[in-house]
């Protein structure tokens, strides 16, 4: 054995985790328990989700009551610990043998978020009036990207339809995502790697060495050449349209919008999300990375040309630990920029 080799090897690293229980520290009760903790982060209007897997050999555990609270965070030993949020109980199943207790808990910022029904015409508003009356209705801070928040809509119809449903379907219409976080609506652009106050979001930077497994796919996506999107001309008593991009092959949306504007930023909007699709990546960690979240912009480098070259942004993620493994994975699709590989 060379123990000069030995001494400099980099030590092994142990994945740690802290869980509190309605404000209570838990974590000790857990320890040697655990067989797989999963966090799923997704981006948009869509809960965030614990999955915790215990073994329970010795019928020692209790059932934790739906609707109990819990706060996750995730890292390495002997590091610090990034705090992953708050997660509301809502499924908690028992079975063996071997016994397990299984629980599955939800985002608490979306758990029943922006529920209810309702029916309300939305006219001559911006952006920014609607997400903010909608916020305040649900005791939220309204977050809106500086882009959007100007944004004027001559006419939208709300008609039995939640919150929720509604504000993704305006968020699709700008090619933009809504989502609740520490108690804040967020309504910022999609793909563009930029905070509801027009800050930039810094990019990572992961290498090949740094994965375990990956897929790349491209395609030409139906070939669309742009989008053509209706509005209705009540002046001249008929259906005008509009294009974004080029009408050699273009995509017609079904929609007929109150104005031309109305109808350019979604026609805009779904042309972006088109080009977004053409080529999509995935990957999985090898070694976890706690800090990292949607839409953080990112550069892959290490692999073909095309990938490396490509400007992407993360729109899941995904924390596994699991004994001694601690690994991501990683969802991606291309970036809305004109940003340059760092190389």
């Amino acid at each position: 054995m060379n123990w000069l080799t030995d001494q400099n090897a980099r030590p092994a690293r142990t994945p740690d985790y802290r869980i509190s229980l309605q404000g209570q520290i838990i974590t000790p009760r857990f320890r040697g328990r655990v067989e797989s903790l999963r966090l799923t982060d997704r981006r948009g209007l869509e809960a965030d989700q614990l999955d915790l897997v215990l073994t329970d050999d010795d019928g020692a555990l209790a059932l934790p009551p739906r609707g109990a609270e819990l706060t996750l965070a995730i890292g390495w030993g002997g590091e610090a610990l990034v705090e992953r949020g708050t997660f509301i109980v809502d499924e908690v199943e028992h079975s063996g043998a071997p016994d397990r207790l299984s629980i599955r808990a939800r985002s608490a910022d979306m758990r029943g978020s922006l529920p209810g029904k309702r029916t309300q015409s939305w006219h001559k508003l911006t952006v920014g009036d609607i997400v903010t009356t909608i916020a305040k209705r649900h005791v939220l801070a309204p977050k809106v990207g500086r882009n959007l928040a100007g944004i004027r809509i001559q006419h939208i119809d709300q008609t039995d339809e939640s919150d929720l449903n509604f504000l993704t379907r305006l968020a699709e219409r700008y090619d933009a995502v809504a989502t609740v976080k520490a108690g804040n609506l967020l309504f910022i652009p999609a793909g563009t790697a930029t905070t509801s106050s027009g800050l930039e979001i810094p990019p990572v930077q992961i290498r090949r060495g740094d994965g375990d497994q990956h897929r790349y796919v491209v395609s030409d996506r139906d070939s669309y050449t742009g989008v053509i999107a209706y509005w209705n001309d009540a002046s001249g008593a008929k259906r005008q349209e509009v294009i974004a991009g080029s009408g050699d092959n273009a995509k017609r949306l079904r929609p007929t919008y109150a104005s031309a504007d109305d109808a350019l930023a979604a026609a805009q909007a779904e042309w972006q999300r088109i080009q977004r699709g053409h080529a999509e990546f995935s990957l999985t960690l090898a070694e976890g990375q706690p800090g990292l979240y949607p839409e953080t912009p990112a550069w892959l480098i290490g692999w073909k040309r095309e990938i490396e070259e490509t400007p992407w942004i993360i729109t899941e993620v995904t924390h596994d630990l699991s004994g001694s493994a601690y690994t991501n994975g990683l969802q991606f699709e291309i970036r809305n920029s004109d940003a340059q590989a760092p190389y």
